[in-house]
């Protein structure tokens, strides 16, 4: 064989043994890494790089707007904010994409915005119209007119509890109709608690005996609120909905400032994809109550400040919905402002030295 077929042949092997041991090398490193950190069951990531963990939940002081005709009161909460469907991320833009569920807290309805968000998602063939709700001892007292061959006035009155499936109950101790005890009428009217509701024109309404039972994740607007319940009490003005094992300290609650955390997880606002997520709401107003408003949050954004943390989280300070605040930057930076060095800074945007 010639000198030169001898050196051609030497290069080609020599490649061959390089080559297999720079695989072997990054094949052990690889199982190295993958013995070292293995991934843990509790954060798994797409490919895209979405965090499918649920996201972790608090909150205090939260007034909480669901859809324009209600809204309930969280005096403080734990849980989670939990994907409806696997393939889409939770996002604030779309309140049925998430389900905040509940692991412990105190939620408060008011008694007279629950009368009228029923007044005002009935459907127009609803038995039962004109409805007033009053509190009356630890019960409630619920009025309103039936159609029966003419209108009649309705009155009901009974206790609030729970069922072990999450549930509202409302058990009707007592029937009234024209101020006389529904028995005395019955042979003439036949009015039943079911021709007082009727569970098949409003969606997660059942009436079971005397029993009226309340699916609140189908019969309130999202984002819905799930939990495993252990109290429902009459606390004028308000019903309070207990979950897991709250305490309930007015004092004590009352020295939180009002916020909205979420940390974990994926979850989406406006043009914005958040992972691992770090995101507190906080708010901006001297009042009470934080009003927030989840399908409109844009217009508080925009009123409100912004800033990152250094674990590259973001603080968000906003007003309420309502607040009178004048909007801040209302045109976005333009292209002519960018060329001009000499344009003065925004007037929300705080000045460096």
């Amino acid at each position: 064989m010639s000198r030169p077929r001898v050196v051609l042949l030497f290069l080609v092997v020599a490649a061959i043994i390089v080559f297999g041991l720079i695989w072997s090398l990054r094949r052990s490193r690889a199982k190295a890494v993958a013995v070292a950190a293995p991934v843990s069951a509790e954060a798994t990531v797409t490919r895209e790089g979405d965090d499918l963990t649920p996201t972790m939940l608090y909150a205090h002081n939260i007034r909480l707007r669901k859809g324009p005709n209600f809204c309930i009161y969280i005096r403080w909460i734990r849980g989670q904010m939990v994907r409806t469907n696997p393939q889409i991320t939770p996002s604030f833009d779309d309140p049925d994409s998430f389900v905040l569920d509940i692991q412990k807290g105190v939620i408060n309805a008011n008694i007279g915005d629950i009368a009228n968000y029923l007044n005002a998602s009935a459907p127009p063939d609803a038995p039962l119209k004109k409805i007033s709700i009053e509190p009356d001892g630890d019960q409630i007292r619920l009025r309103g007119t039936v159609h029966k061959i003419f209108s009649i006035p309705v009155e009901l009155k009974g206790t609030l509890t729970y069922t072990q499936d999450g549930f509202v109950e409302f058990h009707a101790a007592k029937i009234n109709v024209l101020k006389i005890p529904l028995k005395g009428l019955l042979g003439g009217f036949h009015i039943a608690l079911s021709d007082l509701v009727r569970s098949t024109n409003i969606p997660g309404i059942v009436v079971a005996g005397n029993d009226i039972i309340f699916d609140t994740t189908r019969v309130l607007p999202p984002p819905h609120i799930r939990g495993q319940l252990t109290a429902v009490k009459v606390k004028p003005p308000d019903i309070v909905v207990v979950y897991g094992n709250a305490p309930d300290n007015d004092a004590q609650l009352a020295k939180w400032h009002n916020f909205l955390r979420l940390n974990g997880g994926t979850i989406g606002f406006g043009k914005l994809i958040m992972r691992y997520a770090d995101l507190t709401m906080i708010d901006a107003s001297h009042d009470s109550w934080f009003d927030l408003d989840l399908v409109n949050y844009q217009a508080q954004l925009v009123r409100g400040y912004t800033r990152m943390t250094s674990q590259a989280g973001l603080e968000i300070f906003m007003p309420d919905v309502d607040e009178s605040a004048p909007a801040k930057a209302a045109k976005s930076v333009t292209l002519e402002w960018l060329r001009d060095c000499n344009r003065a800074l925004p007037p929300d945007v705080p000045a460096g030295k």
